[in-house]
């Protein structure tokens, strides 16, 4: 860990308390409601030096740390995209500064646009695996030979099991898929939906896969859920904007809600 985490780890102690948080969460857009359900301490990320600024709307630049149906959780209420600076690494410290709270467990969460008709917007995606198609990795320059961190399972069985009991228990479908890692920001072209499909991707969507490839890094366990709020370009006549994806992953949201808390009353 660095100095600098060393560093904001006891800042945040001294202002959360020396508890270790059992989950990390970092959400995606339209899911930020979730930090005020937490009962606990919310640090904005101004006070944290090297954490991201807010760079996308539909974020909540704060870091909230408490209870949520009984379980000590750190909420991540905004992330730093490879596309706002050309940075991978972007969320590697506050990452670092969940390993060093004494956390072992990261929950991601993303909207996505769907490549499966019968995965339309308002659902949910479950990550299996993921595609970095991006072109990046947020280990280059790494010196040492941790480095050369092994991806075969990267998305944690016992989690994603935990999340499939939650989701059937709340009667929610939560199909298993691979995520696809696009830089942005543009959105992407219908030839590279199709090339996308061809791959055997089953979502697209500009985050998550550096935070996985990260975590897997600092010894955490991670698994990812997608909102989907929109059909891949082509092949739907929907109109792909921001816009949209702030205005439907509220109907994903929801349902992510409930399965996170009934996943939280599970561990």
């Amino acid at each position: 860990m660095s100095r600098n985490a060393d560093d904001l780890v006891r800042r945040i102690r001294a202002r959360a308390g020396d508890a270790a948080p059992r989950l990390g969460l970092v959400l995606g857009s339209g899911l930020g409601h979730l930090a005020g359900a937490v009962d606990g301490v919310a640090i904005p990320y101004a006070d944290l030096p090297g954490f991201p600024h807010a760079g996308v709307s539909g974020h909540n630049p704060q870091l909230v740390i408490g209870d949520l149906e009984g379980v000590r959780v750190a909420i991540f209420g905004g992330r730093a995209h490879y596309y706002e600076r050309g940075n991978p690494a972007g969320m590697r410290l506050p990452l670092e500064v969940l390993r060093g709270l004494g956390c072992e467990a990261l929950l991601l969460t993303n909207a996505a646009g769907s490549l499966r008709a019968e995965m339309p917007p308002g659902g949910l995606m479950l990550l299996e695996d993921h595609i970095a198609f991006a072109g990046s990795n947020p280990l280059i320059g790494e010196p040492t030979e941790a480095r050369f961190v092994p991806m075969t399972a990267a998305h944690d069985a016992a989690m994603r099991a935990g999340l499939r009991a939650a989701a059937a228990a709340e009667d929610i479908a939560l199909p298993e898929g691979v995520y696809c890692w696009f830089s942005g920001p543009s959105f992407e072209t219908p030839a590279e939906i199709r090339a996308a499909r061809i791959l055997g991707a089953d979502a697209v969507g500009m985050s998550t896969v550096p935070e996985v490839i990260l975590a897997r890094f600092l010894g955490l366990r991670v698994a990812a859920v997608s909102v989907i709020t929109n059909m891949g370009a082509g092949l739907s006549s929907e109109a792909i904007s921001h816009a949209h994806t702030k205005a439907m992953a509220p109907l994903g949201a929801a349902k992510f809600e409930r399965i996170l808390r009934r996943y939280l009353r599970g561990l």
